[in-house]
């Protein structure tokens, strides 16, 4: 899920073993969209591909999440990996498009 509120690409805790050795760089605390405040942690370095856009490196952040209706995570793409991407959200079209020009305005 796209969330342009959201800064971190946010994975559930339960995949950090998934994706192997990653380097701890803080302890954090997040606002959710309810205002709730929550612990989570800012890992190093994780390579992101997001559909056939091209692969950056960002920081991730993990944090306990729970499972969807389908019983399935729902991670979080902020805008910190889309700006990184670049990509901008279609609202109209409900789809990710590629930004024509890199804003160094």
């Amino acid at each position: 899920m796209v969330d342009t509120g959201a800064s971190y690409l946010t994975l559930p805790s339960a995949w950090k073993k998934r994706l192997g050795d990653l380097k701890k760089i803080e302890d954090v605390e997040v606002e959710m969209g309810t205002g709730e405040i929550r612990k989570a942690e800012i890992y190093a370095a994780v390579s992101i591909k997001v559909a056939n856009f091209r692969e950056v490196v960002s920081e991730v952040l993990f944090i306990d999440m729970e499972k969807n209706e389908d019983r399935e995570y729902e991670p979080l793409v902020g805008y910190l990996v889309l700006e990184a991407i670049p990509v901008a959200v279609d609202m109209l079209g409900h789809r990710l498009v590629k930004v024509r020009a890199l804003d160094l305005k």
